[in-house]
């Protein structure tokens, strides 16, 4: 495979690099926080390109957060190791759970998977002692001291990765093999795929990346609590930009995040305690008038224009 075809995605990075150069403080914690539900909305849609309607992004952001703390604070690591080990906690128990409830398919996988962020909620609440209860718990500092500059270049590389994994999954035979799930299971088994390993592998990998998102997180702001770490605006926000710029893809979810990261931080300031409600409506209105999203509508007007042109 030629690194030629990689290189408009590694001068973007590049060029996203730079962003500090040319904003303050401000514009990179709007950054920071778009970058975060960027990621998180890239992984939502991994899931779903296999059919699987998962709604376990907060639980599993929420649980890679508290995990991340407490060894923090446990242990005293380093802030990196400690995000990592949240990110391996979010992945080893949605393989746990992907291995007894993946059986299940459509509405019931999904309202299991809702369930999911109330019951690790409710679980860490009643351990005050070691997780601080319902109050939660706070760090002694926040990364790199609060510095804006560094904590974006460590947001970037998270959803840097979030969509080179995202790539992976479109350029290798898992792509084929989702595909095919999405399409006709019955048909994938035929074939030869192993179903049930794949959305397992699927569940757990993306998983584990909003496991990572959910330490980074933390340990930008310095504090978890139940009904914080594990908000719906973990998932609805994430959900709508996916749909918005267009799903089973990587760059809809990327195109999406990056116009409603925007559009969500003036919302917040506007509307700070109905702006959930805003990305309900979002999600209606394109799963009503624009289904393809962003990218998908582009594509579409882009062979009708070539069939136009041929046509004359």
């Amino acid at each position: 495979m030629s690194i030629v075809r990689y290189v408009p995605y590694l001068v973007g990075a590049a060029v996203a690099a730079t962003f500090p150069l040319f904003s303050g403080a401000y514009l990179e914690q709007v950054a920071v926080a778009t970058l975060i539900y960027l990621t998180l909305a890239v992984t939502w849609d991994m899931l779903l390109r296999s059919g699987q309607l998962g709604f376990g992004t907060a639980g599993f952001f929420g649980l890679g957060s508290y995990a991340s703390v407490l060894l923090f604070l446990n242990f005293g690591v380093h802030p990196f190791v400690s995000i990592l080990f949240g990110g391996v906690v979010a992945g080893v128990v949605a393989l746990l759970v992907g291995l007894a409830v993946l059986r299940l398919r459509g509405m019931y996988f999904a309202i299991t998977t809702l369930a999911l962020a109330g019951i690790f909620a409710v679980v860490l609440r009643n351990f005050p002692g070691l997780t601080g209860g319902p109050e939660g718990m706070m760090l002694p500092n926040c990364i790199f001291a609060g510095d804006t500059t560094k904590i974006f270049w460590l947001t970037l590389v998270l959803a840097v990765f979030a969509v080179a994994v995202s790539e992976v999954f479109e350029r290798t035979r898992i792509h084929l093999a989702l595909t095919s799930i999405r399409n006709d299971e019955r048909v994938a088994k035929s074939s030869g795929v192993n179903v049930f390993k794949y959305l397992v592998f699927a569940f757990a990998a993306t998983s584990a990346i909003q496991g990572l998102a959910g330490g980074t997180y933390a340990h930008i702001f310095g504090f978890v609590s139940p009904e914080g770490s594990f908000s719906a605006n973990f998932l609805l926000l994430p959900m709508a930009m996916a749909l918005l710029g267009g799903i089973h893809s990587t760059w809809g979810p990327v195109l999406g995040g990056l116009v409603l990261g925007a559009l969500s931080e003036y919302l917040k300031l506007q509307i700070p305690y109905g702006h959930l409600l805003v990305y309900g409506a979002i999600i209606v209105v394109v799963i009503l008038f624009l289904p393809q999203g962003l990218t998908g509508t582009v594509r579409a007007w882009r062979r009708r224009s070539h069939a136009a042109r041929g046509a004359r």
